[in-house]
């Protein structure tokens, strides 16, 4: 499980140096770190919404890393402890409940846009993204997910939960929705550096995707 640190550093921009910048440094699980960092965002920096679409494709699809879950598959892609989203897995463990991995990004984005103060209110910047959130994932899963987000619903039409047809359904979802979450942290100024997990095999990129 990954553990996040928050340190803060102010940089004299006068003198040629960095803008202040607050950033998250996350241990990863498996030896690859990952870091989500709350700032500005270089113009030499990976694409982090393709990156972010790329990690959860191949963490989900488990043909180069062992299978992730749905839940667990878009807490590891932002470095995130992925004990509590294990049960997101199947929509709530029985299929009874929304997509898991929908569900995780908004997960996902309250841990790094919420309040840390338990007492707090809903922050600005957390709600406009949940909002921004449903309408990039609407986006890229239109003609894939209709009004219901109950897994069962959803994978229902694909046959058995343990086809190949399921499974195809459910990697792509998982990256799209990696990918949701990425564009609205990027869009609220958030910088996001996702770097790959260490593989035996080199990295594929996930099949094109918007």
């Amino acid at each position: 499980m990954g553990t996040i640190t928050a340190s803060s550093e102010r940089q004299d921009t006068a003198r040629g140096r960095p803008a202040a910048t607050t950033c998250f440094a996350v241990a990863g699980m498996g030896g690859a770190w990952y870091a989500v960092a709350m700032s500005d965002t270089s113009n030499h920096a990976p694409d982090p919404v393709r990156a972010a679409r790329n990690k959860a494709f191949v963490l989900y699809e488990g043909t180069r890393t062992p299978h992730r879950s749905c839940g667990i598959c878009l807490a590891e892609t932002f470095g995130l402890g992925t004990r509590p989203y294990q049960s997101l897995r199947r929509g709530g463990l029985d299929g009874q409940g929304e997509c898991g991995a929908i569900k995780a990004g908004e997960l996902v984005l309250g841990e790094i846009l919420g309040d840390p103060d338990p007492a707090g209110g809903v922050t600005a910047a957390l709600g406009a993204a949940m909002a921004r959130y449903r309408e990039h994932w609407r986006r890229r899963l239109a003609g894939q997910v209709g009004e219901s987000l109950v897994c069962n619903d959803l994978t229902a039409p694909l046959g058995e939960f343990h086809g190949e047809a399921r499974r195809h359904f459910c990697t792509r979802l998982a990256s799209q929705a990696a990918a949701a979450v990425a564009e609205t942290l990027v869009e609220a100024g958030v910088g996001v550096v996702i770097e790959p997990p260490v593989l035996d095999a080199p990295l594929p990129e996930a099949p094109p995707g918007r």
